[in-house]
């Protein structure tokens, strides 16, 4: 005969085997990729060309371990050699946020910096629309990036073409005098500080 204690008794059980067979059974929570393996995957992938998955997997480390620097460094250096500065910059911010003293970061940064300025300047320079302030502004930063650089000049002048290939051209029939370092003129196309100097 079933007595209300041994009736609550086979309930309680029954309820703790129903509860540790549905602890069993529960979905285990997806496991985070090590970032030396996604590292990995990424330096493979932009060793084939591959490199927008490269930075796509570099992001997923960034996003699954974001106190690492390293997959930032990597975006920024990737970005660096593809010419996309402004992007460059920006993975190399990010390095910065991680550790302030990388000098790589900030090598990317003043280098990219540079490129950009430098394209934009020869952009405004085609157009003849460096004047003003604006060109008072830049002439002031270039002065600065010279002290900086220990320089007297932003870019060396082209160097001269070996002589079999000069023999080959026609010789001019007069010749001009050298202009001086502070002639705006000087190499315009190819020095976009040019104006600057």
């Amino acid at each position: 005969m079933l007595t209300l204690t041994s009736l609550f008794r086979t309930f309680a059980v029954a309820a703790v085997a129903a509860t540790l067979s549905a602890c069993a059974t529960a979905p285990k929570a997806p496991t985070m990729p090590k970032l030396a393996e996604l590292m990995s995957q990424a330096t493979a992938a932009a060793a084939t060309g591959q490199k927008e998955k490269a930075v796509t997997l570099w992001k997923q480390g960034a996003t699954a371990y974001p106190t690492d620097k390293t997959p930032w460094i990597n975006i920024a250096q990737t970005r660096y050699e593809a010419g996309q500065y402004g992007d460059a910059i920006g993975a190399a911010q990010e390095v910065l946020v991680r550790d302030p003293n990388d000098k790589l970061a900030n090598s990317i940064i003043a280098t990219s910096g540079l490129r950009l300025a430098t394209r934009a300047l020869g952009d405004l320079s085609r157009q003849n629309n460096l004047s003003g302030s604006l060109r008072t502004e830049s002439q002031e930063l270039a002065k600065l990036l010279r002290e900086t650089l220990g320089e007297t000049v932003l870019f060396a002048p082209a160097a001269p073409r070996p002589k079999a290939e000069r023999e080959d051209k026609p010789k001019a029939i007069s010749r001009k005098e050298p202009r001086s370092k502070n002639s705006g003129d000087d190499n315009k196309a190819a020095d976009p500080f040019g104006v600057l100097k």
